[in-house]
């Protein structure tokens, strides 16, 4: 079996730096410190507890795949790192981060060439927040999709996927899906572990599979953000006046508008 686990490297939030300009637009500095997608982690934790537990039955092979600039050969090294058999590295023609859309296509047209059972990809990335590339690229293969999946049993001998997904109100939906597949998962699934030391070693020597990015054009349209504006600090407070039982019976009134109760 082998598995495809789209990874991205996105900028360290923390470390950015965010100021005020005249008429109370917002700018950020350009990002200096870069890390993996959490969501993904998640995906490659998935893809490495799979692969141990078949690891008496059936090999597994677990292939890390990234989009982006030359920066993001760090991000394949801590795939490698973490327990991936091998990197993959689509480059833009641009020296810039590509759209989902551009990226969706890339990895489609990447993994026709090649053969995949699953292919596994974090929720959303921490920076757009799309949730699209793997939505786009089961489009793309027209291979069933899952997304915010929080659970998954693999049958390859019936060559089915039986995962569960959060729906609204914290309720969970349970689906099969046919081989091959993508699936989007999400945080909490598991708890994804720390490189080891001879991985790093490994990542280090071992060479990553640089391809252009194919398919890097525009597409559908993507949410973009168009500016930033400093929020405004404001306190609102309201007293609740009457007995305890009124007090209860306001808070419950406003809880319900807000949807915070049903």
């Amino acid at each position: 079996m082998n598995i495809l686990v789209c990874v991205k490297q996105v900028a360290d939030m923390d470390a950015l730096t965010v100021s005020e300009t005249a008429g109370g637009r917002a700018t950020m500095d350009e990002p200096t410190s870069f890390h993996m997608n959490r969501y993904d982690e998640y995906a490659l934790e998935a893809a490495l507890q799979i692969q141990e537990g078949f690891a008496l039955t059936q090999p597994v092979r677990i292939d890390a795949l990234t989009a982006g600039p030359d920066r993001c050969f760090d991000v394949i090294k801590r795939a490698v790192g973490m327990g991936a058999q091998a990197g993959i590295h689509l480059r833009p023609r641009v020296d810039a981060d590509p759209d989902p859309a551009a990226v969706a296509a890339g990895i489609a047209r990447y993994a026709q060439s090649t053969h995949y059972e699953l292919i596994l990809t974090g929720s959303m990335s921490e920076d757009g927040m799309h949730g699209q590339v793997g939505p786009r690229l089961a489009a793309h293969l027209n291979w069933p999709c899952a997304t915010t999946v929080v659970s998954l049993q693999l049958d390859p001998a019936r060559c089915a996927v039986t995962i569960e997904k959060e729906i609204e109100k914290g309720a969970r939906l349970q689906l099969k899906l046919r081989l091959p597949a993508v699936l989007s998962l999400q945080s909490g699934i598991n708890q994804p572990r720390y490189p080891s030391l001879s991985n790093l070693l490994r990542a280090n020597r071992q060479p990553v599979h640089s391809l252009p990015l194919e398919g890097d054009q525009p597409g559908a349209p993507v949410p973009r953000s168009m500016g930033m504006v400093m929020p405004r600090r404001s306190r609102s407070g309201r007293m609740l006046e009457g007995t305890p039982e009124e007090k209860a019976a306001a808070l419950a009134t406003i809880l319900r508008e807000r949807a915070f109760l049903s």
